[in-house]
């Protein structure tokens, strides 16, 4: 029978970023491992942040991360990294054949690259961004090509055995892309085990104090998981990442896998690393987003409040609303309880004479709880979009509702929702929709009523829920209003 030939990327930057030479790489490689501090996390890593400088430079802050997934086992393994050198559009996804380094070849997982194709119309098969340039006659030019995806290999090969991969390059970093190809790998990985890597460097630039002030605001956004905001807040370039559309996209797919905690493990710079302070600085840093063994449903906040830190709540809502509509600023949040200060998703709600007059909150962020409450009461008084802006008539008749989020939590089988006391969140390429369980309780809805109108919401058909393609996730909420 004769083969089916199948493509080899060759190594572009071997020599150049890590050691050509097959034994000197692997003792490099091993060498950066075994330098680093085991990980205390005890919860399962679906993705890694890791450098894509020289090893010289960024190995120990990669190894780091890779050190955490050491003897731990994945079916396979995404490899995101921005693009250096070519400019596409989307996401260029190499489908097929394998990625060679000194180290020997890496075969691609082609069942699910076709998977993850087959969820994003923004995703294509193509060699842009892999493709490498051969060295010239004579070895006047060496091979040229990407290397962010290729310099995570090695680490990849010396810390998984029977590693397989999808190497993907991103040109571009607007969020509805990320938002894309992350759910698109996060459904590809049903019933898989599958590693995230998101190949980025930091800040780049001429100051080593901007250097590490950028990199503390960038990781602390990463370490939020709060993968919206990060982008907004790169948008407005108070974060720095040339990859900051695989972080994104790494975010967006961790979180709908299961993982609801994020920690930097490691961050230095060029400068550090040089000892040169002055010139041209590179900020590295390593993070893990991991499913604490709890789950998303319990652990460290999601702790029911008591009456008093209920109460604070809805007086930090009535005051925000009040002043939001006056046209004021809003207060500074002083002297909170300890469980008002932990980053948790909420919505507020308003009603007036009984009628929804404003709701909108966040399930995600990095906000401490306070904070949610105090800027979504503004927002569902001023800007909800289904309904004029409170006036300041209205305010003696306005009813507060504040509905105090868990973590969600992807389910496989719509049988596990519990009217009453799941809220419902579903993702589908073409729309994402919510609705509070406190709904469906109040107009009387059953299981299959819920969903579909949670489809409804998200601009889908009612039965939308029930084709493969859509995920279903659940959450509860503590909710309670003013007497």
């Amino acid at each position: 029978m004769q083969k089916t030939w199948k493509p080899i990327r060759e190594p572009a930057v071997a020599g150049q970023f890590y050691p050509a030479d097959p034994d000197a790489l692997k003792a490099t490689v091993d060498d950066l491992l075994d330098r680093q501090e085991g990980s205390s996390i005890s919860g399962e890593i679906v993705a890694v942040l890791a450098p894509h400088a020289g090893y010289p430079y960024s190995g120990p802050t990669a190894a780091a991360a890779y050190r955490a997934i050491r003897r731990r086992s994945y079916d396979a393994v995404v490899v995101m990294s921005p693009s250096h050198r070519e400019a596409f559009e989307g996401a260029s996804v190499y489908a097929r054949g394998s990625y060679r380094t000194p180290l020997g070849l890496v075969p691609v997982e082609e069942d699910l690259a076709r998977d993850i194709l087959s969820r994003d119309p923004d995703a294509h098969v193509s060699d842009a961004g892999h493709r490498v340039d051969p060295p010239s006659p004579f070895g006047l030019s060496r091979p040229r090509g990407e290397h962010a995806v290729e310099v995570q290999i090695p680490f990849l090969q010396e810390t998984l055995p029977d590693l397989r991969i999808v190497p993907i390059v991103m040109a571009g970093s607007d969020f509805d892309l990320c938002r894309g190809l992350g759910q698109a790998i996060a459904g590809a990985s049903r019933g898989r085990r599958v590693l995230i890597v998101a190949s980025s460097d930091l800040y780049h630039g001429y100051s080593y104090d901007e250097c590490v002030q950028t990199d503390a605001e960038t990781l602390g956004r990463i370490e939020a998981f709060d993968p919206e905001e990060f982008s907004r807040r790169v948008e407005r370039q108070e974060c720095q990442a040339c990859g900051s559309a695989p972080i994104t996209t790494a975010m967006i797919a961790a979180r709908q896998m299961g993982a609801d905690r994020a920690a930097v493990v490691a961050r230095t710079n060029s400068g550090d690393v040089t000892g040169a302070k002055e010139g041209y600085v590179v900020g590295y840093g390593a993070a893990l987003f991991y499913r604490s063994p709890s789950g998303p449903d319990e652990g460290e906040g999601s702790e029911r409040l008591n009456a008093e830190q209920r109460e604070h709540l809805l007086h930090i809502a009535r005051t925000a609303i009040r002043e939001a509509v006056h046209g004021r600023p809003l207060p500074p949040l002083k002297d909170l309880p300890g469980p008002l200060r932990i980053p948790r998703g909420a919505f507020v709600t308003l009603k007036h004479r009984g009628e929804l007059r404003g709701c909108i909150g966040h399930v995600y962020t990095h906000l401490s709880l306070a904070e949610t409450v105090q800027q979504m009461a503004a927002a569902a008084a001023l800007r909800d979009p289904r309904f004029p802006p409170v006036s300041p008539d209205e305010l003696p008749e306005i009813e507060v509702e504040i509905s105090v989020l868990s973590l969600p939590r992807k389910i496989e089988d719509v049988e596990q929702v519990c009217v009453g006391q799941h809220g419902l969140i579903v993702h589908h390429p073409d729309g994402q929709g919510l609705l509070l369980p406190q709904v469906a309780v109040e107009r009387g809805w059953d299981r299959e009523t819920f969903l579909a109108h949670t489809c409804r919401k998200a601009g889908l058909s009612r039965d939308a829920w029930k084709r493969p393609e859509t995920e279903i996730s659940v959450f509860s909420a503590e909710v309670f209003g003013e007497r």
